[in-house]
């Protein structure tokens, strides 16, 4: 069953209708071929499922009759903030593809010292929309309540600064010790609280960096005795935080 997003205000619960527009509006009508009466789900980026059945197409909307509305534990008691060091070459096209999968509730792309890829202001334009498409298009396909929001590209700087408000921050550091304390912090996570998780790219974090983020109280971890990839160490760790989280309340 196709699901697709809308804002609030689309939702018209007087008239049990929702109104779809936008690019959603060809995909049901050309792409998927939908007719009248079949079944699709809605989100509106709340916890609400709306279960609908196609109604009117016109040529700007969609309009779709409310049959039920319930309350599903999609997503994870906790939003989870994947600040992701920029990769070589499509490797944040995957990144944000499983991170979404995993539950992330945003990516923020992160400029750092080693980083390879430099964008320019209309590159980085370009690519901040073309990540936001695959964010949603995975929130889609998994199911998801929400559609993660793809931040624009920061400085490191300003990564560690856009964390401070959240109740946990993460750096996984391969000079980092001691498994057990790592087991322990994951473990005293509490439904609820807000995570910042922070990956370095293929090169890794400067000594300079680890510096400033601990000074931000960002604490650095290990993943173990392997080296892992900038693509594979998010997802290890949104894999084990989704363990841990999943079905909390």
């Amino acid at each position: 069953m196709y699901r697709f997003f809308v804002k609030p205000e689309q939702i018209d619960m007087e008239e049990k209708k929702v109104h779809i527009t936008g690019s959603d509006v060809n995909h049901i009508k050309n792409v998927l071929r939908m007719r009248q009466g079949e079944t699709i789900l809605i989100s509106a980026g709340d916890n609400l499922e709306y279960t609908c059945l196609v109604g009117e197409m016109e040529a700007e909307e969609v309009i779709a009759d409310i049959s039920y509305v319930q309350e599903v534990g999609m997503e994870l008691p906790s939003k989870i903030y994947l600040f992701q060091g920029l990769p070589k070459s499509d490797k944040m096209e995957m990144i944000i593809q499983k991170a979404v999968e995993l539950g992330v509730y945003e990516v923020i792309p992160v400029s750092t010292a080693r980083a390879v890829v430099k964008l320019d202001a209309k590159k980085e334009a370009s690519k901040q929309k073309r990540w936001q498409t695959i964010a949603e298009s995975a929130a889609k396909q998994s199911k998801r309540m929400v559609i993660p929001q793809i931040h624009s590209v920061m400085k490191f700087s300003e990564a560690v600064n856009y964390a401070g408000e959240l109740d946990i921050r993460f750096i996984p550091y391969e000079l980092a010790e001691d498994m057990v304390h790592t087991k322990k912090l994951f473990e005293q996570i509490e439904p609820g609280q807000s995570i910042g998780i922070f990956i370095g790219p293929e090169g890794g974090f400067t000594p300079e960096e680890i510096e400033l983020a601990m000074a931000h109280q960002v604490q650095p971890i290990t993943l173990g005795k392997r080296i892992l990839r900038t693509e594979t160490a998010g997802m290890t760790v949104l894999s084990i935080l989704m363990f841990l989280l999943e079905g909390k309340e």
